[in-house]
């Protein structure tokens, strides 16, 4: 095993920083603020590859390894939490496109959302259907050539405000074998959005209801078989559990940066506050919290680049395991810097409201706890902690 990094990753991550050192963290503060989503930034990010990391070449995007996108992901992350966080969903609704579309979908939609010239949302969840996905009932019925749509869809990132859904309907009997998996554009007849949701965080991409009503949509639009919907949404989440998790990894690192900057300058009683053991412990417990967190989704994204047959299960304990500390790394840097910390003349707060939504989304933390205790109980599969 090599756990160094080559200099070609070393490179993606130097530039990703650069960039969100530039693009992202001295704007980072105002969007949130405001609730603005920067859809010029996003282009520029479009342009240094970042909204199709690995998306295969031949589609226009950078054909990159979850391992390589990963390094680059949490570089972004410390600039801007939330803005990240929604290209991570872009660049997975764009890979199903890529990986499961047809040609004629690929040629048309791809060379655009790599770009940045389109965006796109990923709607699965709805309002009786959350981390009960194989549950949901937006209807997806045939006409001729064209499916007719129609159900809602709930928390969609972005809704609203992208010119693509990667959307999962209905087109079959009850389970997830009945569900297929639609490319819409969002502009299509039928389409309206729910009001834009007031949120604790990630206040940089908007959040709406989607509402179909009889929107129709070229066959040509199945993304992947009829029936494999299900299917296909689930290898996204593995890339997007991944994704979440290195969200947290990139923010917890921004909120210990600032926590060691915080303690080498800030006095009381005469010294620095690093030179206080117990701070000093608190310290030290962070990093290496954030070291074995960082590890494990590493781990997790090389399963998933090798195709390992524990790659969903490794994606579900590095999202668990990433998105708490992740949190709990933020929650500490805040106490370290007391008052000042709640204020928002410190980013502390928006760490932490920014990184406290991803132990709940991709699935929450109680569902990934279900999928590594079937894979270890029900499957008998204990030798994956190997």
């Amino acid at each position: 095993m090599d756990f160094g990094l080559n200099e070609e990753q070393r490179a993606y991550m130097a530039a990703a920083r650069a960039f969100a050192d530039k693009a992202l963290a001295p704007h980072a503060a105002g969007w949130d603020e405001t609730a603005h989503f920067p859809v010029d930034v996003l282009k520029k990010a479009g342009e240094q590859g970042y909204l199709g990391l690995y998306v295969p070449e031949q589609w226009g995007g950078m054909g990159l390894g979850r391992l390589d996108s990963s390094l680059i992901l949490e570089e972004l992350c410390r600039g801007c939490t939330s803005t990240t966080a929604y290209m991570t969903i872009h660049n997975m609704a764009t890979w199903m496109i890529a990986s499961y579309g047809s040609d004629a979908l690929r040629n048309t939609w791809c060379p655009r959302l790599v770009t940045g010239e389109l965006l796109a949302s990923y709607c699965l969840t709805e309002p009786n259907a959350g981390s009960d996905a194989a549950n949901l009932r937006t209807s997806a019925r045939r006409e001729g050539d064209h499916f007719v749509l129609n159900g809602s869809k709930v928390f969609i990132s972005g809704a609203g405000s992208t010119d693509v859904l990667v959307l999962m309907a209905r087109t079959g009997g009850e389970g997830s074998k009945g569900i297929s998996s639609f490319l819409v554009p969002a502009t299509t007849p039928g389409i309206s959005y729910g009001r834009k949701e007031q949120k604790m965080g990630w206040n940089s991409q908007p959040t709406r209801a989607v509402i179909l009503e009889d929107v129709r949509v070229p066959a040509s639009h199945l993304i992947g078989a009829e029936g494999e919907g299900f299917k296909i949404a689930m290898k996204g989440l593995d890339g997007g559990r991944i994704n979440i998790a290195t969200c947290s990894l990139g923010t917890a690192q921004a909120a210990l940066e600032q926590a060691h900057r915080y303690l080498n300058t800030r006095e009381q009683f005469g010294h620095t506050l690093g030179s206080f053991q117990a701070l000093q412990f608190k310290l030290a417990d962070m990093v290496t919290e954030l070291v074995a967190a960082r590890q494990m989704v590493h781990l997790a994204a090389w399963k998933l680049d090798q195709q390992d047959a524990d790659a969903t299960t490794y994606s579900a304990m590095a999202k668990r395991f990433a998105t708490d500390v992740g949190f709990n790394v933020c929650n500490e840097a805040l106490q370290i810097h007391g008052g000042y910390g709640y204020i928002r003349e410190y980013p502390l707060e928006r760490y932490l409201r920014d990184s406290r939504v991803h132990q709940i989304l991709e699935g929450t933390n109680e569902i990934m706890r279900v999928i590594i205790a079937r894979r270890m109980l029900l499957e008998g599969a204990l030798d994956v902690i190997r």
